[in-house]
């Protein structure tokens, strides 16, 4: 069994700043990648941020190159988002997905967390 959990969204005024984190437990052999991706209603889900475990690659959304940060800590399974200078079409829920193996040699998985909430209003 594998988990996912993301933490650290909330209700942000234009401008502010939130940090998210996301926690990946269970039955990990490696994780080769971590990532961020948002759906906000009526839209489909897009990627925001990726970090890769092997030489740390980082991929941006075009709309967020600038104002957020994507980090990992790969000793403790977690990556963070630092997101900064929000803006209302931020708001999001927002989704961490970790492509991983639970055993050596084997295949690569998907699992992805419930999502946490980012709203940026005035």
């Amino acid at each position: 069994q594998v988990q996912v959990v993301e933490s650290g969204g909330g209700l942000v005024q234009i401008g502010g700043s939130l940090r998210l984190s996301c926690a990946v437990s269970g039955s990990i052999f490696s994780i080769e990648s971590m990532g961020w991706y948002r759906q906000a209603p009526g839209k489909e889900r897009e990627l925001v941020a990726a970090l890769t475990s092997a030489g740390g690659r980082t991929k941006y959304a075009d709309s967020v190159k600038d104002r957020f940060n994507i980090s990992g800590d790969n000793a403790k399974s977690t990556v963070h988002l630092q997101m900064n200078s929000l803006k209302p079409e931020d708001t999001a829920l927002y989704y961490c997905k970790s492509l991983l193996r639970t055993k050596s040699s084997g295949p690569v998985y998907q699992y992805w967390g419930q999502g946490t909430q980012v709203t940026v209003s005035s």
